[in-house]
């Protein structure tokens, strides 16, 4: 279970930032303007540990979560005394 989750973290950190590296506002805060101008660094500097963070943390909370959940659920079955 716990690799699992390792993984699943990694993959969302990595799919969030590819999300946020190809939308159409990251690529305009990182220069498309003529030689550069328009270029706003603090995105990069701001968006990107908030992307990681997010896109590593989510799938974490959400797969454990789910294994409390089904955790529970498990463990409420076999302590039926009717089962």
């Amino acid at each position: 279970m716990t690799c699992a989750g390792c993984l699943l973290s990694a993959a969302g950190a990595v799919s969030a930032l590819w999300l946020w590296g190809s939308s159409g506002r990251t690529w305009r805060h990182l220069g498309h303007g003529f030689e550069g101008e328009g270029t706003d660094y603090g995105a990069v500097l701001l968006e990107f540990p908030l992307v990681l963070t997010g896109g590593a943390l989510l799938p974490a909370l959400v797969w454990g979560a789910a294994v409390r959940l089904l955790g529970r659920r498990g463990n409420r079955r076999a302590s039926d005394p009717d089962r």
